[in-house]
């Protein structure tokens, strides 16, 4: 007799299926067990309103988690940045595989790069982190940009550049990657300009706490490092408390002597929408060994970053 299929609850999304797939097949290969994609509607899909106003980070992921308390589903599979920083009591964050490149990117009209694009552009963003890091790059460049609110899948965001209305968008390059669309890129925003989300490129494969052996199974797919990185950096979007919809950008990365790591670095960045006011800061030390050791680092360098005022960058806290 066969085993019954794993159910793997995921979003609707181009960029969700093509995500879930691959998780997919990576299970099939770990457990030798069928996996079947099950498609669920979130409200973050369904709404049309500006992330910032429906609750920024949970309003792709509530759904989904619900259909795995109810046991519709075995396992479901998240952009990790959309993820709440709060351990949920009765879940468990399985498995975080490899990161994918964290990187913001440019989709300009007539391949141009963010240097090149003229005074006054509009540029589609609805991610107040993006439009305070590029208001405050093109400020200290002497230049303005106008940054416009934008929803919609990858492919609609790109449609605004291609049909004209809008000189340039920017995205994620995780999900062009994920979805085979990398050829429209037309820059690649540096890490030194402008800090992606925390989470950004990484996945989060969640299961229920009580499925003991599914949890273990899946843990073969996780990755230290990008744990390590990750919860650092959501350790310090937790300790601004701050959600999605706040300006706040991280990135953990490992710092190596040849082929032996031997640091980790974690950037933090938060600041006002028009750009006019950062807080940047970074820390080092050893690379984390445990889950305490990477919350500490985040909440470390959270602590200098308020100390330094950023918390009246925020605007009102997210609740």
């Amino acid at each position: 007799m066969t085993e019954k299929a794993l159910r793997l609850g995921t979003r609707r999304s181009k960029l969700a299926m093509a995500q879930s797939g691959r998780v997919a097949d990576a299970v099939r290969q770990l457990t030798g067990r069928p996996v079947e994609l099950v498609e669920i509607s979130t409200y973050g899909d369904t709404s049309r309103e500006h992330l910032a106003q429906i609750g920024g980070t949970g309003v792709f992921v509530v759904a989904l988690r619900d259909a795995l308390l109810r046991g519709e589903v075995d396992f479901a599979v998240h952009s990790l940045k959309d993820l709440p920083t709060a351990e949920h009591p009765d879940l468990v964050l399985a498995a975080i595989p490899v990161r994918e490149d964290p990187r913001d990117v440019l989709v300009a009209r007539d391949g141009l790069t963010f240097d090149r694009l003229p005074d006054g552009a509009r540029i589609g963003t609805g991610s107040p982190r993006r439009m305070a890091q590029l208001n405050a790059y093109a400020r200290s460049h002497g230049r303005t940009i106008e940054c416009v609110p934008i929803r919609g899948n990858i492919d609609t965001r790109v449609g605004y550049v291609t049909k004209g209305e809008l000189d340039a968008v920017v995205l994620a390059a995780a999900g062009l990657n994920r979805i085979g669309r990398s050829d429209v890129v037309t820059d690649f925003l540096s890490v030194d300009t402008v800090l992606p989300a925390p989470g950004q490129g990484a996945l989060a494969i969640e299961c229920t706490a009580a499925d003991a052996g599914l949890a273990a199974a899946l843990a073969e797919l996780d990755d230290p490092f990008t744990r390590a990185a990750v919860t650092a950096e959501r350790s310090l979007l937790a300790a601004l408390e701050a959600g999605c919809s706040a300006p706040v950008g991280a990135l953990a990365d490992l710092l190596a002597d040849g082929q032996i790591v031997h640091e980790m670095r974690l950037r933090g960045v938060v600041g006002t929408t028009d750009g006019s006011s950062l807080v940047q800061l970074s820390t080092t030390g050893p690379v984390p060994t445990s889950h305490d050791e990477a919350m500490a680092l985040g909440r470390e360098l959270a602590d200098e970053m308020l100390a330094k005022g950023a918390a009246g960058l925020m605007g009102e806290r997210a609740l």
